[in-house]
């Protein structure tokens, strides 16, 4: 049996937070709860959980609502190697203070000439 997973307080917040701006969304496009939670292949009581930042809700829920108000994109963008500031930072600490080129190896000759 699987250990319950009991999130942090920010994690909680930041769930909440994308619930109340799932919900905010749908309303601004005027669609009801029944549509969305249709086109998103779920349940109406599934949508509210969402609305209301459950974090037993899967990932995959999360992006299918997301997608059925046309919001989808967003997700992908999270966690953009461009946009993490912190591991471009690790990444440039690691960088060689100098750069050097190479020089060829010489090409000894055999025995016989060639």
């Amino acid at each position: 049996m699987p250990t319950p997973h009991h999130p942090s307080i920010a994690v909680r917040r930041t769930l909440r937070k994308l619930g109340q701006d799932i919900r905010d969304a749908r309303r601004r496009r005027g669609l009801p709860a029944e549509i969305v939670a249709e086109r998103a292949f779920t349940s109406r009581p599934t949508l509210r959980r969402i609305e209301a930042g459950d974090h037993g809700v899967g990932i995959g829920i999360y992006a299918a609502v997301l997608q059925a108000l046309g919001l989808l994109d967003g997700l992908g963008e999270l966690a953009d190697p461009g946009k993490d500031s912190v591991g471009l930072a690790l990444a440039s600490e690691q960088l060689p203070e100098r750069v050097r080129l190479r020089r060829p190896r010489k090409v000894e000759e055999s025995d016989d000439g060639r």
